[in-house]
């Protein structure tokens, strides 16, 4: 008996230690190498010389389709590689994808159009308000059966020495108004020195005295120092009103005057606005403008014409 159980446990030693050769093998060489270099052992059972005759038979087979898979696993690979090749050549330096530009063509040519567009409306609010304050003039020009321009009208503001001015303060006045504010560049001190010149030009000429006044359109800045300060380096007479932006508002529309800020940066800014000169009656009532176009005579003789007309 115990005979027997050595000889059973020995068979099957031998039998694992051959498949184990043979698995090695077959991994490492094709299945003609089997064939040549390994010789099955005699003393194996009938079974095991069966099962690796099965084996050998189906080495071949086997070995195909190994190297289909090792070509797949290949051309798998390689795909994989050419993919991550792509994706790290569109990568930059720091590993992020790198993107096209920040602003497209289509992006460009909608601002450029928003832009364009801006321009126009503001040119065409512009050039509303000159005609309607032209308009107003040709109205007064065609005589009493016309009516009165709807510009001018009561207003409180303060001058430049801080007291409180309203319209009434000018009855019996001829008066000259100009719209502007102090931090004007270069238009603003033109047309002031040209009124001031027209205003001693008319009393040479005509002996008519004219008050020129000045209203700011820029109440944030414009203080009653600030103004105060503006209006001396030109006239002696020249008054300075200036409020707060409610009142500024109302007077500037009463008056059908344009204002808007522009190019602002912090606290430096410009002001457009338009660019009249508003000839008051005594009774205060508007009676003619005058452009940027005149200079000092063409505005000096107009302003007595207008003042000779309005007293026959």
């Amino acid at each position: 008996m115990a005979t027997t159980v050595l000889s059973r446990n020995a068979n099957s030693y031998s039998i694992r230690r051959s498949l184990h050769q043979w698995r090695s093998l077959m991994t490492s060489s094709s299945s003609s190498s089997v064939e040549h270099c390994y010789k099955l052992p005699d003393s194996l059972p009938h079974r095991t010389t069966r099962i690796f005759e099965m084996g050998s038979s189906l080495s071949p087979a086997l070995s195909t389709n190994v190297q289909d898979s090792a070509a797949k696993s290949s051309s798998q690979g390689n795909s994989q590689e050419g993919k991550k090749s792509d994706e790290s050549g569109q990568s930059g330096d720091d590993g992020k994808p790198v993107r096209g530009g920040p602003v497209s063509w289509m992006s460009f040519f909608l601002l450029l159009a928003t832009g364009a567009g801006l321009v126009y409306y503001y040119d065409r609010e512009k050039k509303r308000h000159i005609e309607e304050i032209s308009n107003a003039s040709n109205a007064v020009k065609q005589g009493p059966s016309a009516g009165k321009a709807a510009i001018g009208g009561p207003f409180n503001l303060v001058n430049h020495d801080g007291k409180k001015v309203t319209d009434k303060d000018f009855l019996g006045k001829w008066t000259v108004i100009y719209f502007g504010f102090t931090h004007c560049p270069d238009i603003c001190p033109d047309e002031l020195q040209k009124l001031a010149a027209a205003v001693d030009k008319i009393k040479e000429k005509s002996g008519i005295e004219i008050v020129p006044v000045f209203i700011s359109v820029d109440p944030e800045r414009d203080t009653v120092e600030q103004v105060r300060e503006y209006v001396n380096e030109f006239h002696p007479m020249l008054i300075g009103l200036t409020g707060n932006p409610d009142e500024i508002r109302k007077v500037a529309r009463a008056y059908r005057v344009y204002y808007m800020k522009t190019a602002e940066e912090g606290s430096d800014y410009l002001v457009d606005h338009s660019i009249v000169m508003y000839l008051m009656s005594p009774d205060m009532e508007f009676v003619k403008f005058f452009g940027k176009n005149n200079d000092v005579d063409t505005l000096t003789d107009g302003v007595i014409k207008e003042i000779k007309q309005h007293k026959k």
